[in-house]
């Protein structure tokens, strides 16, 4: 049977001294995950927004012809 990766949002927590995150039930359920079960976890941060400042410093056209091309597609 082939099950397709699942995307959740949850928020990390201390416990004792290590970082925990918690599976909703409805999840766990729906992904079969039992207890003491070995699972892959992919880590993802949402970037800061003074991360990203600066990122698009190289593009030389402006926000509306940007948009005008993006519009020519549809």
């Amino acid at each position: 049977m082939l099950v397709k990766d699942m995307e959740i949002k949850t928020i990390a927590r201390k416990w004792g001294s290590s970082i925990a995150v918690i599976i909703p039930r409805e999840v766990a359920d729906k992904k079969r995950i039992k207890e003491n079960e070995e699972i892959i976890i992919e880590v993802k941060k949402r970037p800061l927004a003074s991360e990203l400042f600066g990122v698009l410093s190289g593009i030389k056209k402006s926000g509306q012809e940007l948009k005008d091309e993006m519009r020519k597609g549809w």
